[in-house]
């Protein structure tokens, strides 16, 4: 390890001064603890591998189907097992007769018929067979033999990153904040504290909402180019689930960079406020390169980034204030605003969106 500091400034001004042979082998040892880290950390998640593919697996087992057209849909089942979903037609619904439900569920069973016995149908309104023909049904393959250990290890990895990163940002956190001054490190800490807030929010918000919307577009656009969409490459799929949603955390971590940046004086409260125009083509541009290629999905992550963007814009008005205590009870207003339209755009998605039925020629 490094010798102990020669020197050491006063609190204010920063922390131990040292020779830059110090700082390297201080350096290394970063370097050293964090591999280490990670490595122990993919024998982990290597491992419980099976539940990690099964965390990622959710979005895929929640996306939602939509069938083209008003036919109707039947969920045939024989036993236990389940035959498929057919959509009929009109001709098919009349000699059926299965109700006027847009979804039924129908049980195959034999049926004696004099002594004779054949398979006969039976309506059975299953509300759990019905709601899993609305989700996504797609096997996840590997097709090589070696596949299955390429994809162990790429769940491994990703997942270990996850586990060992707050070991790993505690590593660089030891390595660098001694070099900070005090102001500076309040600073940072709370840029941490939001910066990490954001990420998490930006992750959740791609894992639980983003996710099963582009996944369900993937499938109503590979039907559409006439392709079968009913088995995907599990390495595909979970590279592109784990960079999705890394690139989602990365995009909720705007307001950090913009305040950064007002703090050091290179942005301010007027030059915000005049760029919205900007930032709107901007977070388009983000939706478009951090989301799968399809414009509804694109569209999903910039609102919630102008959102971010606009919450951006109030705390710079308020740091841009002489009189913060009266500026505060405005502060709060508007960040109120931005809360609310964020709720009734949460509400429309979950009870407006799904009474529409892709109406546009999306289904």
């Amino acid at each position: 390890m490094a010798a102990d500091p020669v020197e050491k400034e006063d609190e204010s001004e920063g922390g131990p001064v040292k020779s830059f042979l110090e700082h390297l082998e201080d350096f290394r040892w970063v370097l050293i603890k964090s591999l280490v880290t990670l490595g122990l950390a993919m024998l982990v998640c290597l491992g419980g591998g099976n539940y990690v593919v099964k965390i990622l697996r959710w979005p895929l087992t929640h996306a939602p189907v939509h069938y083209g057209g008003t036919n109707q849909i039947a969920v045939v089942n024989f036993g236990t097992n389940h035959l498929g979903n057919f959509e009929l037609s009109p001709e098919q619904q009349k000699m059926l007769n299965l109700g006027t439900n847009r979804f039924v569920s129908v049980e195959i069973e034999p049926v004696t018929v004099g002594t004779n016995q054949i398979l006969g149908w039976r309506v059975t309104n299953d509300l759990q067979a019905i709601a899993a023909a609305q989700r996504m049904d797609v096997n996840l393959i590997n097709l090589s033999p070696a596949a299955g250990f390429f994809v162990a290890f790429q769940v491994a990895f990703y997942a270990g990153i996850v586990l060992a990163g707050p070991f790993i940002f505690y590593f660089v956190a030891s390595f660098v904040f001694p070099a900070l001054k005090f102001q500076e490190r309040k600073y940072v800490y709370r840029a941490v504290f939001i910066g990490g807030g954001l990420f998490v929010a930006g992750v959740s918000f791609c894992y639980f909402v983003l996710m099963p919307l582009a996944l369900a577009a993937s499938q109503m656009y590979s039907n559409w180019l006439g392709f079968g969409a009913f088995q995907w490459r599990a390495e595909d799929y979970i590279s592109f689930v784990c960079r999705f949603m890394l690139g989602m955390g990365i995009g909720f971590e705007l307001p950090v960079v913009l305040l950064t940046l007002v703090k050091l004086g290179i942005l301010s409260y007027r030059s915000l406020r005049g760029m919205w125009r900007y930032m709107v083509v901007i977070n388009l541009i983000l939706g478009a390169l951090l989301t799968s290629p399809e414009v509804f999905t694109q569209i999903t992550m910039a609102i919630p980034l102008y959102l971010l963007y606009e919450a951006t814009v109030w705390v710079a008005w308020y740091w841009d204030q002489p009189d913060r205590s009266r500026a505060r009870r405005t502060l709060w207003l508007g960040l109120a605003i931005i809360l609310a339209v964020a709720i009734l755009l949460w509400m429309a998605w979950e009870y407006a969106w799904p009474k529409m039925h892709w109406r546009w020629g999306l289904s």
